[in-house]
């Protein structure tokens, strides 16, 4: 059942997926609400512009779900909310995971849940909630035939990047791929590494799972556009962006130049004419 689902979230023509992250809401931080304060109009221009899937929450999904016809973007389900985000952290952190959430998906119609794996330096204890999510979200998942997105982020310091920011070291982004493979991902959702060039070596620790790589921070259209097409000729088998996308002047215009880039191996130049 799980291939059925997948079928669903990956092209039939490339095999690759561009999975668009509106979820940021879930996380309590007025920055991430930028391109998405009106989330009804931006799911709109999304499933206008036609991507593979949508990364919404529990309280979201029903903007993408309840709209009709059978040609609308696949639904990944976010199945956690951490506060590992500020620029200034709380004492205490955590990462929970939402109530019977392969239940929810299945009731929301999702393709796939999604849930975090972190790496933030000094914070072990909320590598151990992700873990605990983890260990509980993969025996329901397979009971129920659900896919699993385990999404394996490593964060700089938080007083040297100031919340939410990539450390693209590829000796630490390996291993805890490495590690959400082990602990049974259906699909991975990884940070890019500084140097596009090596990302070939994460997609071999990663064997047989298909990694899509997330998008991190907002960068110019040249540099997200060409960082793209170098991803996927290292073997990636997609992408998740969120504020690349939805923070865009032209969030429709966007989609389409990463979907050709995706699907249709175009140069960054040419995907690029999708933006005029």
């Amino acid at each position: 059942m799980k291939e059925y689902r997948l079928n669903r979230l990956f092209n039939a023509k490339s095999g690759c997926c561009f999975d668009v992250a509106v979820d940021h809401g879930f996380f309590n931080q007025l920055s991430f609400l930028q391109g998405i304060e009106n989330l009804e109009s931006a799911v709109q221009t999304l499933v206008e512009a036609g991507p593979d899937a949508i990364q919404l929450t529990v309280g979201q999904a029903p903007l993408l779900q309840g709209m009709a016809g059978r040609e609308k973007p696949s639904l990944v389900l976010r199945t956690d909310v951490a506060n590992v985000y500020g620029t200034q952290l709380p004492k205490i952190l955590f990462s929970r995971m939402i109530e019977q959430p392969v239940e929810q998906a299945v009731r929301l119609d999702a393709a796939c849940v999604v849930v975090n794996l972190f790496r933030i330096p000094r914070a072990a204890e909320v590598t151990d909630h992700c873990l605990q999510n983890i260990l509980k979200l993969k025996s329901e998942c397979d009971r129920i035939g659900m896919p699993l997105m385990i999404e394996p982020l490593v964060f700089k310091p938080n007083e040297e990047a100031g919340g939410y920011q990539v450390d693209g070291d590829l000796e630490k982004i390996k291993p805890l791929v490495r590690q959400a493979v082990e602990l049974g991902a259906d699909v991975i959702k990884a940070d890019p590494t500084d140097d596009p060039e090596v990302y070939h070596e994460v997609i071999e620790v990663a064997g047989r799972v298909p990694v899509l790589v997330r998008g991190g921070g907002k960068v110019s259209d040249e540099e997200i556009l060409r960082r793209t097409h170098a991803l996927m000729a290292q073997g990636a088998k997609g992408i998740v962006y969120g504020r690349n996308v939805i923070q865009h002047a032209n969030p429709r215009g966007m989609t389409q130049a990463l979907m050709a880039l995706v699907h249709d191996g175009v140069t960054p130049e040419k995907a690029a004419e999708h933006l005029n």
